[in-house]
């Protein structure tokens, strides 16, 4: 880590692994959810609505190649000489036969300036097949497999219609990072039924998977979503944040995190007419200069009280 970072930010992260400037670009590739398509469930997380994570030029009836050239246009007018990694991001993108997977994912990387992989997916939808395919392009590129895990507690993964095990998670992570393939991760702090002691073991848990990235945001209630309509039912089961209080719950769930986890983001931004709530007004940047500044008031940095699984303090 370095000295002047109280923790491991994702910017640093890419800086070494590329000696230039890169930006992901959101790709939707048309695909969707067993527990969307009856497989395992219908209606999804309780939680979604894809439309809060795909920008303007991410539509599902544009090619692979058409989204990332648009994606390019829109960076290139700001920084030139930027390349690009290719996000496969709405839904579950490892969800297909696996020829047409290797087609999207190739499509890709024959994009010119797009020098590599961020593929989203679920633990319950990574075959050993495809990570055979995708070790080898592991091999030849920059690759990363981000899992929604979402929450360490099956009792809140059944809540929200997850259609998953926490021990499924550990499993798609272990078989992953055990290819040599950098491995994401994804959680939802603040899930209705979750304390604050609930979220620390959660981190200590998370820090034992050979994760190498990790992504966090506060619980948002979106318009359309099942979630939405339990809280209209039953706001008392649920625990809004206000922005100082979800930025001190982060800086407490980072001190419990390994110190060498990347940490991509703390906090997601949704469209102002799908968001019912919290509304803090604050930009993704706002709120980690907040959170920087908070740590350093606090003296906090990243695994400050983590403990490794057999029991020893970090030192």
């Amino acid at each position: 880590m370095d000295n002047s970072m109280r923790y491991n930010d994702f910017a640093g992260f890419l800086a070494g692994e590329f000696p230039f400037k890169v930006q992901k670009i959101s790709v939707n590739a048309g695909f969707t959810c067993p527990n969307r398509d009856g497989t395992k469930g219908f209606g999804g997380c309780t939680y979604c609505n894809n439309q809060t994570f795909n920008p303007a030029y991410c539509r599902d009836d544009r090619s692979v190649t058409m989204q990332l050239e648009e994606g390019k246009r829109f960076f290139a007018r700001k920084y030139p000489q930027m390349k690009y990694l290719a996000y496969f991001q709405a839904y579950t993108n490892t969800y297909g036969e696996l020829e047409l997977l290797k087609r999207m994912y190739e499509e890709a990387l024959a994009v010119e300036g797009v020098v590599g992989l961020v593929i989203g997916t679920r633990p319950d939808c990574m075959p050993d097949s495809l990570l055979d395919y995708l070790e080898e392009v592991n091999r030849r590129t920059f690759l990363l497999v981000e899992y929604g895990i979402e929450s360490a507690d099956d009792r809140t993964l059944e809540r929200i219609n997850r259609g998953h095990s926490f021990a499924c998670t550990e499993d798609a992570v272990r078989r992953t990072a055990a290819r040599g393939i950098r491995t994401g991760g994804h959680v939802i702090l603040g899930l209705p039924g979750e304390s604050r002691e609930d979220l620390i073991k959660q981190a200590e848990r998370l820090s034992e998977l050979p994760l190498t990235t990790l992504k966090m945001h506060q619980l948002q209630l979106i318009r359309g979503t099942r979630m939405a309509h339990e809280y209209a039912l039953h706001p008392e089961e649920f625990h809004l944040f206000s922005a100082d209080e979800y930025i001190d719950l982060v800086i407490d769930y980072v001190e419990h995190l390994r110190p060498d986890l990347i940490l991509e983001r703390f906090v997601s931004q949704s469209p102002r007419e799908l968001l019912i709530a919290p509304d803090w007004g604050l930009k993704n940047h706002e709120f980690t200069d907040r959170v920087k500044k908070r740590m350093k008031e606090r003296d906090a940095w990243q695994g400050k009280a983590y403990r490794k699984a057999d029991g020893h303090k970090n030192s």
